[in-house]
């Protein structure tokens, strides 16, 4: 099968620096028994190839980024026909998948991956904020061939707009990420916390940062790492300041995965404090870990609570803080979470995003008129 597949980004010449973990491992466990071209619209300004993960990436780059990765599209059908196009998000990416589609006469899909479907004005987030977006993303995911998403909240939003979805989670490589047996916190020394995402306003560190003030009020004895890009130049930096918890919050900025992980091992808990989130991975790898995360209810969160996490209301710091203590005093709660977190996150992992990803690809290719043309040849 040739599968085109395309993505934003996340697909760095490195393999290590500006990647996306569960992209890689995705196109990796495609390529092993497909030919997959990556159509990266913004991966870096200016075109390119590279091979990663056993795919040819070609990058788009400005200016006319959708017309030319339709065209880059169009001239690698004719060197080789794709069986199936795919996006990772939708907006650009999935308006690039339904148009070459429709023009290839193949199957599209778009995995709705991101705040398409979402609207947070006071932060200028979600594809849905405009009119231009909210139509786009109408006539995108009603005439795509397949539509699919990584969490329930999401399939149900999706519904709400009488769109049908299946529910695919992005999954984490335990070849790279392997499991660890949860291990029970020690009580002699300071809780490891650890909150892994970019920092910006939709993963909303004001609300981590006032929720950790409260822990402090209360005397809970804690350390919390954050690990990620800045993207709001040291304006989470200044407030720890201003709530004076320096002496207890590190900022570790961008990290690798080889990096990461010894962080992620040595934490008792994942906080997460996002206003919108699909997945997020970062949960599935500290469950994958043997570390379970308390967080606001979104994603993966929204799914698992209360057996396999914690879940508040989104923007709630004070149940935040609470559900927090109430994890560090119960280590019998937390080792319950951290067991089935892990049992979900590597029941659902690489292995099985790519093999559900071949499924619905084979089902299309199935009612496809153009596969039905080639059988009827045979």
């Amino acid at each position: 099968m040739r599968i085109a597949i395309v993505v934003p980004g996340g697909v760095h010449r490195s393999g290590e620096y500006r990647v996306i973990p569960a992209l890689l491992a995705l196109i990796t466990r495609l390529s092993r028994q497909n030919d997959v071209q990556v159509i990266a619209l913004n991966q870096e300004p200016r075109a390119g190839e590279w091979d990663l993960a056993g795919a040819r990436i070609h990058n788009i780059g400005r200016p006319h980024t959708g017309l030319r990765a339709l065209i880059a599209i169009y001239r690698l059908h004719r060197r080789s026909p794709f069986d199936v196009v795919h996006a990772i998000w939708s907006g650009t990416c999935g308006l690039v998948a339904l148009i070459a589609g429709k023009v290839l006469r193949i199957p599209s899909l778009v995995h709705v991956a991101g705040g398409e479907l979402t609207a947070i004005p006071d932060i200028a987030y979600g594809g849905a904020r405009t009119w231009q977006g909210r139509l786009r993303e109408s006539f995108v995911l009603r005439r795509v061939s397949m539509v699919t998403a990584a969490s329930a909240p999401v399939i149900a939003v999706l519904a709400r707009h009488a769109i049908s979805a299946h529910r695919v989670p992005l999954g984490v490589d335990l070849t790279i990420w392997p499991p660890r047996e949860p291990i029970r916190r020690d009580h002699k020394r300071p809780a490891r916390l650890i909150h892994v995402a970019s920092i910006n306003r939709v993963k909303d560190q004001t609300m981590l940062l006032l929720t950790l003030a409260a822990l402090t009020k209360s005397g809970t004895s804690f350390v919390m790492d954050f690990v990620g890009e800045d993207t709001l130049h040291g304006e989470m930096q200044a407030l720890t300041e201003q709530l004076r918890l320096s002496e207890v919050v590190n900022f570790h900025g961008f990290l690798t995965q080889r990096q990461l992980r010894p962080l992620v091992e040595a934490a008792d808990l994942m906080v997460l404090s996002s206003r919108h989130e699909t997945g997020p991975l970062t949960v599935l790898e500290a469950a994958v870990a043997g570390v379970p995360t308390v967080g606001t209810r979104v994603g993966h969160l929204a799914e698992w609570a209360p057996s396999a996490a914690l879940s508040v209301p989104i923007g709630d710091w004070a149940r935040l803080a609470a559900a927090v203590r109430r994890l560090l005093d119960d280590d019998e709660l937390r080792m319950s979470l951290a067991r089935e977190a892990q049992q979900r996150a590597t029941r659902e992992d690489a292995e099985h995003t790519a093999a559900r990803f071949r499924g619905l690809y084979a089902r299309l290719l199935e009612t496809s008129p153009v596969a039905r043309v080639k059988l009827c040849k045979k």
